[in-house]
């Protein structure tokens, strides 16, 4: 049980990591940040960080709620969840940025704001659609194994470790930028690219099935 308890939560945090890209946004956040104040990178990662953990608890915990309300089931989420991060992954796989996380246009209007860390950077950069579909899928998931407690557990410590990654890449955002270079960080997201698609496609699956198995 317990190999099973870490083989879930691997996989989670995988999941997780890989659709956040922390990566990439560090790349952006360089971009967006002047060469002159090296030292504002902290405090910038810390609120964007932040951010990014309230935003998933609070998906992990009143998500799917919401989603009822409006007669939404699981299966429906899976199917636009996947489309999205297909969509994400094919921008990937080319070494772009996708505007499922965020459009030029909030780009250029965040180049005009002095706090950029919790918008654009913590959303939609790095917490958007893909990432609450996510969440709200695997909880989903590790429900029907583990139960509703076990399951927030899992989802929970898997976004602990999650942030954790984000955090890291945006504090020595400087760091990996000069290591991996622009060449570094296109193979980079390339490979992330191939993770998210498969990850969309088993969602795209998993939520067909489940609707034409309803509709039957």
């Amino acid at each position: 049980m317990i190999s099973a308890y870490i083989s879930t939560l691997l996989h989670d945090t995988i999941a997780l990591v890989t659709i956040l890209n922390p990566i990439a946004a560090a790349s952006i956040m360089i971009s967006m940040v002047s060469p002159a104040t090296p030292g504002i990178l902290r405090p910038i990662a810390w609120r964007a960080t932040l951010t990014v953990f309230i935003a998933s608890l609070t998906t992990l915990f009143s998500g799917e709620l919401v989603f009822r309300l409006f007669g939404i089931n699981v299966l429906s989420i899976k199917v636009i969840g996947g489309i999205i991060l297909m969509m994400i992954a094919i921008n990937m796989a080319y070494g772009q940025a996708s505007k499922a996380r965020h459009t030029p246009e909030e780009r250029d209007e965040a180049e005009e704001k002095e706090d950029i860390s919790v918008i654009p950077l913590g959303i939609p950069i790095l917490f958007g659609p893909g990432v609450i579909a996510t969440i709200i899928v695997l909880n989903h998931a590790n429900t029907r194994t583990f139960g509703e407690i076990g399951s927030y557990l899992l989802v929970c410590a898997s976004i602990l470790l999650s942030i954790a990654t984000v955090y890291l890449s945006l504090r020595y955002a400087g760091i990996i930028n000069r290591f991996l270079g622009i060449t570094g960080m296109k193979i980079l997201t390339r490979i992330m690219g191939l993770v998210v698609g498969a990850i969309a496609a088993q969602f795209l699956v998993d939520g067909i099935k489940g609707l034409w198995m309803q509709a039957g």
